[in-house]
């Protein structure tokens, strides 16, 4: 009787656990990246640009944070549609927000200033 009790009582417990809440908003990126991988130029970056800044404003609207490696990524699809001071922009906010980074940013910084 006590065990059944016991198991009752943890399977209670359990049931009013909750899950964190997610630590990033990624919004449409991880989809995004796999088409753009699995299929180089099968979605312009005009498009991506586009999904990332509106997935950018609903994260921003939240309260959430965007994953890293985000806005290297838009920064880059500036680079490639020759929009070189909204590439730059982006990767210094990659950068100052993870600064694990900056070694990285601060080379792909260089080639863009070339």
């Amino acid at each position: 009787m006590r065990i059944a009790a016991l198991a009752l009582a943890a399977a209670l417990l359990a049931g009013c656990v909750t899950a964190p809440p997610p630590l990033y908003a990624w919004g449409g990126y991880e989809e995004l990246i796999y088409s753009s991988y699995r299929k180089p130029g099968s979605v312009p970056p005009e498009t991506q640009i586009e999904q990332l800044e509106h997935d950018y404003q609903l994260a921003r609207s939240s309260g959430s944070r965007v994953p890293p490696g985000w806005h290297l990524h838009l920064g880059t699809l500036y680079a490639q549609v020759g929009k070189a001071d909204q590439a730059q922009q982006e990767l210094m906010t990659e950068k100052a927000q993870y600064p694990e980074s900056a070694v990285f940013v601060d080379r792909l910084l260089a080639n863009l200033n070339k």
